[in-house]
């Protein structure tokens, strides 16, 4: 999963930032209504951590402009203001979620785990293929009943991939979902990752590559 951060206060976007990356979400930040906008038009993001009160443009004018924009996108709204006529409205406004400051980190990233399975693509919490099962609550994955520890960016592209349901994702794409605003779109860092994660996941392999297309999970070869 790939997410904006939309939030004023730089210190609490990084905080933000640092966090979901270690829950293996993709995560850039902006700190103004303006740019968030200019973002979203570039990258396919599949949520936004938006604050409701931006300088500039405000979050209330992002969100009725990403509905038309990106209806696709999923909107988390954050405010101070938790009572319960900011929330009806924020709502009102196009909002698919709200939460108001201060709240958990582990709430937040539910949430969006919850919005994110709302997807036109959507599975249920637990992805199967083949003898390998990931639970995305939970951030553990198993194949043949075997505990597999992966690091983040391993959990983000076999994500992808498992929710692919055997579809070919190229390198870009992966790059794009998986990866940040400032990664190089020249490195090699998602052929990799595919290789430790190949490597990790055991015999008979299930991780396959297409030539000159991207990868695949597929029933062993």
């Amino acid at each position: 999963m790939r997410v904006l951060v939309v939030e004023d206060e730089e210190y609490m976007a990084r905080v933000l930032q640092i966090g979901l990356r270690r829950e293996a979400i993709s995560a850039d930040v902006v700190h103004d209504g303006a740019t968030a906008l200019e973002w979203l038009t570039v990258h396919d993001y599949d949520a936004v951590v938006l604050d409701r009160d931006l300088p500039g443009v405000h979050g209330d004018e992002v969100c009725r402009r990403l509905v038309t924009l990106r209806p696709e996108c999923r909107i988390l709204m954050l405010t101070a203001a938790g009572r319960l006529g900011d929330k009806v409205e924020g709502l009102g406004l196009g909002a698919d979620d709200y939460l108001a400051k201060p709240f958990d980190f582990p709430e937040l990233v539910a949430r969006l785990r919850a919005l994110y399975r709302r997807s036109p693509l959507a599975h249920g919490p637990v992805l199967v293929f083949a003898d390998l099962s990931f639970d995305t609550h939970r951030r553990q994955v198993s194949r043949a009943g075997t505990p597999v520890r992966l690091a983040p960016k391993e959990l983000a592209v076999l994500e992808l991939l498992m929710r692919a349901d055997g579809g070919v994702l190229s390198a870009e794409y992966l790059l794009e979902k998986a990866w940040d605003e400032h990664t190089d779109p020249f490195t090699t860092a998602v052929r990799l990752v595919v290789h430790t994660l190949r490597k990790k996941l055991g015999d008979p392999p299930l991780l396959h590559t297409a030539i000159s297309a991207g990868y695949y999970l597929g029933a062993p070869e």
